[in-house]
């Protein structure tokens, strides 16, 4: 099975320009690609997760990814399924965004000289003039059909402002300039994405001439991919001090079960052959499946050893006989305590397990939390240090979510 043929495989492809020169090119190894990411955070998320392994599927046949880093588009705003403009961001920010984001890409791709590219569009966009991009890119762009597009018919009905109308301008300009100055013949984006990618396209063709070669691909990354970023709680990071390990590793291990199968056809890097013998799977055999995708992605974003200890983390909660070492902890001092005790509410918030004490309560109240196999009956519940000490107390919030707390 060819490179592209596996992506295909994988439902990982959704809308190509020019399949068959696309996918000669992918099998060849002369893709020079770029996807692009937000700086809006010091850390990618699940949301991310699609992009950062098909970069290095094509990376591992020869093709060469740049992470486009949208540090000029991220100062307007985006009109594709939002409903606000973005925030301003220092240089300074966005440059730290940056560096955590390559820190977290290398454990997908590599950089290097002929190899993986980090590049932040910033560097041409701030210095463009407003009246040669009028005359030498907005000429290209028709009007009527920027606003059939979908991204802006969405936005159409509460108001679009003319600077995030520029979005579209600005992200084609993207894919133009890397093509002059990086040889990138090649795009990826999600499937929201797809009128702005074929504005890039269109613009390359209309200024450099209908031979030259820019391919635009489309994946199902917005759908799938905003789906698996979105938890109760908001983003799963993937910095292990936002998302610990074993959050990250229960987050996948309670994918649901029409999802699983196509989670690990799509993100994880086991064979085909393998992923198709478990579409026979039925029940219990779910769960089997649902935990060989937790172990995999876990190992594959923090490594093996802190899978197997999320994975032996979790054995110890649901099973039995895991190692409870490796369960998510907070250590206490004398400072947290207050006349040598401490309220649940307190607690819960010292853990993480509640942004603030309003919330706290009103995971008491409604009978969501137990503390050592016991459900917490009122938010004035308190703790000693005695209790703490030892193993501690084991605090459980809804049904799957437990936190140790100790001196």
């Amino acid at each position: 099975m060819t490179c592209y043929e596996e992506l295909k495989a994988r439902g990982l492809i959704a809308q190509v320009t020019n399949e068959e020169e696309i996918s000669k090119m992918i099998n060849e190894g002369r893709a020079v690609f770029y996807i692009g990411f937000d700086p809006t955070a010091d850390s990618l998320h699940v949301g991310h997760f699609m992009a950062l392994c098909l970069m290095k599927r094509l990376q591992m046949a020869g093709n060469r990814p740049i992470a486009l880093i949208g540090g000029g588009t991220g100062m307007i705003g985006d009109p594709s399924g939002r409903t606000d403009m973005r925030s301003m961001m220092t240089p300074e920010t966005i440059q730290h965004n940056c560096d955590c984001f390559k820190k977290q890409m290398e454990r997908f791709i590599e950089f290097g000289e002929g190899k993986a590219r980090m590049i932040n569009n910033a560097d041409w966009l701030l210095k463009l003039n407003y009246v040669e991009v009028l005359r030498e890119v907005g000429a290209c762009f028709s009007v009527n059909n920027m606003l059939r597009a979908e991204c802006y018919k969405q936005r159409m009905e509460k108001g679009l402002s003319f600077l995030e109308f520029n979005y579209m301008i600005m992200q084609s300009y993207d894919f133009y300039y890397l093509f002059q100055h990086y040889g990138c013949n090649m795009q990826f984006g999600g499937d929201d994405q797809w009128s702005n990618m074929l504005g890039g396209t269109e613009l390359i063709r209309r200024k450099l001439g209908k031979d030259a070669h820019a391919m635009t691909i489309t994946l199902l990354l917005n759908s799938e991919g905003k789906k698996m970023g979105k938890t109760a709680k908001g983003a799963v990071w993937l910095d292990p001090n936002k998302t610990s390990p074993y959050e990250f590793y229960q987050y996948w291990r309670n994918m649901g079960d029409g999802d699983v199968l196509k989670c690990l056809r799509m993100l994880t890097f086991l064979p085909l052959e393998q992923i198709d013998e478990m579409d026979k799977w039925e029940g219990s055999q779910l769960n089997t499946a649902k935990e060989i995708l937790a172990f995999e992605l876990t190992k594959l974003v923090h490594g093996e050893e802190e899978a197997v200890k999320a994975q032996e983390a979790a054995k110890a909660l649901f099973v039995g006989g895991g190692d409870m070492s490796n369960v998510p902890a907070t250590q206490l001092t004398d400072g947290d305590l207050t006349d040598g005790a401490i309220g649940v509410l307190d607690l819960m918030v010292k853990c993480k397990l509640a942004p603030s004490k309003k919330e706290a309560r009103r995971l008491v109240e409604q009978g969501g939390v137990e503390v050592n196999g016991e459900k917490v009956a009122a938010a004035t519940v308190c703790y000693t240090a005695e209790d703490l000490s030892g193993e501690g107390l084991m605090v459980k919030k809804g049904k799957k979510v437990y936190h140790r707390a100790h001196i």
